[in-house]
């Protein structure tokens, strides 16, 4: 089975990032790799290339990580209200869902908000406060607590932060 040394160009799942010098089976890297511009050959004269792209892919990747700290420390300890109609129980009559905190946190931060980053097990079906844990990555992490009211509560809230 011939096998080739190829250097990625971009990220490849289950293979490599960005500037490494990987083997893959000579099909795979004429076939799909090369042409999809995913990876060149690992000559001598690319080769010189790959501390280029490592420095490349360095640099974005401290750029991200300012990013997410930034976003980290603005949504840490961040308060979202929901109303809904609840029973007696304090049971909802629906449920608080990932897509909905998502999208009011890309309100109050005025970017979008990916709800993949939540970690929401199951939809939110009870009155009361809630921590959510919001998984950044790389072992960054910060947490909101999403309040639900019933309709009535939410009401009262604001005429007592009118006056």
């Amino acid at each position: 089975m011939l096998r080739m040394k190829v250097i990625l160009i971009k990220e490849v799942d289950n293979l490599g990032k960005e500037g490494d010098v990987v083997e893959v089976k000579d099909g795979f890297a004429r076939n799909y790799l090369i042409p999809q511009k995913l990876a060149i050959l690992a000559n001598r004269g690319n080769l010189a290339q790959v501390e280029q792209l490592r420095k490349k892919r360095a640099a974005r990747e401290t750029k991200e990580l300012e990013q997410i700290k930034s976003l980290q420390s603005t949504i840490e300890g961040m308060v979202l209200e929901f109303s809904r109609k609840a029973g007696e129980t304090s049971k909802l009559y629906g449920s608080v869902t990932s897509k909905e905190i998502a999208d009011t946190l890309s309100d109050r931060l005025g970017t979008k908000f990916d709800r993949k980053y939540l970690e929401l097990s199951e939809p939110i079906k009870e009155l009361g406060e809630h921590s959510v844990r919001i998984n950044f990555g790389q072992g960054n992490y910060a947490s909101i607590k999403v309040k639900v009211l019933t309709e009535a509560e939410k009401v009262k809230e604001e005429e007592q932060a009118d006056s």
